[in-house]
């Protein structure tokens, strides 16, 4: 019995399931078709007014001008607004801005629209300074707003494009330390003598050795110095300079 009641509770979540997934399908597909009537419908609306505008000239003709010039800038700037707000959440302000805009935009156009019927074309020749003003401000704000959000955009395009380079760069140098260019420490061997410094004297017999033909002592521009007594030595019998000649040698004494 309870397996009954399991199987009839799988199959009535399988229907709602179904049954949602249905609904879902047939919303999306009325949004695609109603955005297909809506751009259709946008595409005729233009082409009717362009074809208007030069075949009408005249009062009809520049109310057709101005409708496109309406349709057009703020067109624009809603498309543009869609694209950054999800990227950049500061534009919440601005999407709110834009929807006040859009509110007297549509009244511009529908007064617009129902000027087209006007049959007192002298009233609508008065009424056009007014209306030209109104779209202008309009279109002015629209555009403004629109070259204001594409700046930061890309702005901030750049400056991502110049961390990412940044980074790029330096890790490229990472891959490449073996390029880093490192200074040459001498090498000394265990137990070994550091080399001279140059410009410093060695002494003779201190382990370097003198080369072939090189001179040594007197002629070599060096005067020996004078040998030192040392302790152990014998006095020197030869007679000096200096002594006199009574000083110098003693006669041995007659033995006989």
């Amino acid at each position: 019995m309870e397996a009954i009641w399991i199987l009839l509770l799988l199959f009535v979540l399988i229907m709602l399931a179904g049954v949602y997934a249905a609904v879902r399908a047939v919303r999306a597909a009325k949004r695609g078709i109603d955005r297909t009537v809506h751009q259709a419908r946008r595409t005729v609306e233009d082409t009717r007014l362009r074809a208007r505008q030069l075949a009408q000239p005249g009062a009809a003709g520049e109310l057709a001008q101005l409708r496109l010039s309406l349709r057009g800038s703020m067109r624009a700037t809603s498309q543009a607004l869609q694209a950054a707000a999800p990227q950049d959440q500061s534009l919440s302000e601005s999407l709110v801005l834009f929807q006040r805009l859009s509110a007297h935009a549509q009244d511009l156009e529908a007064d617009l629209k129902r000027l087209e019927q006007e049959p007192d074309r002298a009233r609508l020749t008065a009424l056009l300074p007014d209306l030209r003003q109104r779209t202008e401000r309009i279109t002015h704000s629209a555009d403004s707003l629109r070259w204001a959000v594409r700046d930061r955009t890309q702005r901030f395009a750049h400056d991502d494009l110049d961390s990412l380079n940044r980074e790029i760069e330096m890790e490229a140098g990472a891959l490449r330390h073996w390029t880093a260019v490192e200074p040459e420490e001498p090498r000394t061997d265990a137990g070994s003598w550091p080399a001279p410094e140059a410009g410093t004297r060695t002494a003779p017999g201190a382990g370097a050795r003198p080369e072939a033909g090189a001179r040594s002592g007197p002629e070599a521009g060096q005067e020996p110095e004078p040998p030192r007594p040392s302790l152990g030595a014998r006095p020197q019998t030869e007679p000096q300079a200096w002594q006199k000649p009574w000083q110098q040698s003693r006669r041995p004494e007659n033995t006989a």
